[in-house]
């Protein structure tokens, strides 16, 4: 699985203002993406806001991110849901021609127990025609998936081969990466900690920033992975105020302020998300300049 090494991206979903799906913002992103030489991208994942899409929706924007990828860098699918019974049917009726794997995000709200965790991931895996990718983000999910019950899964299931973490626990990351299976991946999913996970083991990150600045982080990881850090910190370090910016006033609303800025889509989200302060704004604009 090492075309998910290094830098996927977490696709916005562009917005014209009338809150419809804006396609020429989409199309002009997922260029700026694979110009920029990420390798791969994640289409409608939570920074997708795929909560606020209809079905519809969802279905068109794959097919038109696979279309207008054509090929060209791998694909992921944001499939995720907290009634095992309708993702799974959803995940039997992904047309998933163009796509490379699923990500699969934790039960949220719920609170399932981890045995709940693990038969809901059970029930995914055997549902899904294309490799799962778990993700564990217990800020939005309220619950956390431990290291045992990710090695349980990554055991038992042969087409579960990867996990996003963003659980921000360093302990959590040395207990997967002490019990995995060789070749399941350990992928960060928080921009600011993508660099000491690469050092513990991690192939890689899936990047909100990288919507924003997707040549400069992709660099930067593609140095951490060959072990370079003493080139790559001070690209960390260099980005870690805009990484504070764009999620002070949540996701992915920060992001699109900055992709507004560049030049590649608009910055409107669907409520229950607002745009962010003008205050914030200014102080993204004049961050994002600095950086290029």
């Amino acid at each position: 699985m090492k075309k998910f090494h290094g830098t996927g991206v977490a696709l916005v979903t562009p917005f014209n203002a009338d809150g419809s799906v804006d396609y020429d913002g989409l199309k002009n992103l997922i260029n700026y993406q694979i110009n920029g030489q990420v390798e791969y991208l994640v289409s409608l994942g939570t920074t997708g806001e795929a909560s606020t899409l209809n079905k519809e929706e969802k279905k068109k924007i794959w097919a038109y991110t696979a279309e207008i990828n054509n090929g060209r860098v791998p694909l992921v699918a944001g499939l995720g849901g907290n009634n095992t019974a309708e993702l799974v049917a959803e995940i039997k009726a992904f047309e998933n021609n163009g796509y490379d794997a699923i990500l699969s995000a934790s039960p949220y709200y719920n609170k399932p127990t981890q045995e709940g965790i693990y038969q809901h991931y059970k029930a995914v895996s055997e549902a899904s025609a294309l490799p799962v990718i778990l993700y564990n983000v217990p800020g939005r999910t309220a619950s956390n998936m431990t290291a045992a019950t990710t090695c349980r899964l990554a055991t038992d299931f042969e087409n579960i081969i990867a996990i996003k973490e963003a659980s921000a626990n360093f302990d959590q990351f040395n207990e997967i990466l002490r019990d995995k299976p060789a070749d399941f991946l350990l992928i960060s999913g928080d921009d600011p900690a993508a660099l000491p996970m690469i050092a513990l083991g991690a192939v890689g990150v899936i990047s909100v920033i990288g919507n924003a600045l997707p040549q400069k982080f992709s660099d930067m990881i593609r140095l951490c992975l060959k072990g370079d850090y003493t080139t790559a910190a001070p690209l960390h370090l260099n980005l870690v105020e805009l990484t504070r910016m764009i999620f002070a006033e949540g996701n992915p609303a920060g992001v699109k302020a900055a992709l507004k800025q560049l030049g590649v889509c608009g910055d409107a989200v669907r409520l229950p998300l607002v745009s962010v302060s003008t205050e914030l704004e200014t102080q993204i604009i004049e961050q994002v300049k600095s950086l290029n």
